[in-house]
Formats: structure tokens, C-alpha cells, sequence
């Protein structure tokens, strides 16, 4: 994270574009998590009510984006006010929760549907950031391209929080369909 104070990711034209930087190693370890023994042992150690509650963090990051946007820092289409929906898996996981592990209302298979609807949200923000990027690859938002992504903080969003609720969904889908 040090490296965003010398402002090595605002540099955009470069293939790979530097941002890759933030996203590539994070991507890698949820992988080897996933293809190694010891990282599924420890995936199936993970609690699912935990791992539920946790994308309630989701509601934080939609108001900070859209104060971004405020900014001039991305583009309105990362907004909820743009394309950007995954305000709702925020807004829906302490309700999931509730159901599934306090009231035990909610099914496995229900539980499961909710973690691949809340996984094609983040998929669609993820893409549009991507796309919204000043990279040679940018294809959304050229008037007010993504620029957060290049300064800390904002560098965490996609190199720790995305992936940490992307690895919570890829668990919880684990989990869930040897499960049943």
C-alpha cells in the first residue's frame, strides 16, 4: 500500500496496467487457498454465519463510493445510482443471517442462491470499475474515469475488501453445494 503514496499506480499506460498489481496477488492466494489441501481444510474451518454477516461491510463501501463520486473520484455508473446494486447484499446480509442462523428459516439451497445473486453484484461492479479504469482496457466513464482506485486508501478496495467478500462467497458456494 506504500507504493500508492508515490503515485506508482497512477501511471495508466502500461500493459499490464499497474493496477493488475493490486488485484493479481489477492486473486493468486484465494486460488491457492482453493486448489491446495491445507487452504480447503482451512476453508471448510470458516464459519457460514460469519462469513454471511461479514458483507453487511458492503453497505460502508457503497456510501464511500458514492461520496467518491461526489468527488469526482469515479463515475456515477459505480454508484448505486449508476449500475452498481451491491448495496443490496449489504442491505440483505443481516436479514440472510437472521433467517438462516438465528431463526434457521432459510434453507441451504436458499442460502446458496443469495451467495450467487450477492456474487453476480460484485461481479458487475468489479467489471465496471475495470472498465471504468484509465487503462488501455477502459470502456466505461471516459468523462469521469476511475481514478480513486490509483491513491490510498482507496487502493484497499480492490486489493483487500473485494477480494475478502469474494473469497467469503466462493467459501460460502463451497460450503454450500457439497453440502446438499
Amino acid at each position: 500500500m506504500v507504493v500508492a503514496f508515490t503515485g506508482f499506480y497512477r501511471r495508466t499506460n502500461t500493459i499490464p496496467p499497474r493496477l493488475a498489481l493490486l488485484i493479481g496477488p489477492p486473486l493468486l492466494f484465494i486460488i491457492g487457498l482453493f486448489v491446495t489441501k491445507r487452504g480447503r481444510q482451512f476453508i471448510d474451518s470458516l464459519r457460514l454465519d460469519q462469513l454471511t454477516v461479514l458483507h453487511f461491510i458492503r453497505i460502508n463501501v457503497e456510501i464511500i463510493l458514492f461520496m467518491l463520486f461526489i468527488s469526482k473520484a469515479i463515475p456515477e455508473v459505480m454508484t448505486f445510482e449508476g449500475r452498481n446494486f451491491d448495496i443490496l447484499a449489504g442491505l440483505t446480509a443481516p436479514l440472510v443471517y437472521y433467517l438462516a442462523f438465528v431463526r434457521r428459516q432459510l434453507s441451504q439451497r436458499a442460502l446458496l442462491f443469495w451467495n450467487l445473486l450477492c456474487l453476480g453484484l460484485l461481479t458487475n461492479i468489479v467489471v465496471t470499475a475495470l472498465l471504468s479504469a484509465p487503462t488501455p482496457f477502459q470502456r466505461l466513464a471516459f468523462d469521469q474515469p476511475n481514478i480513486a482506485i490509483q491513491y490510498f486508501p482507496f487502493v484497499w478496495l480492490p486489493s483487500v475488501v473485494v477480494p475478502i467478500v469474494l473469497f467469503s462467497h466462493l467459501t460460502a458456494i463451497r460450503r454450500l453445494s457439497t453440502a446438499q
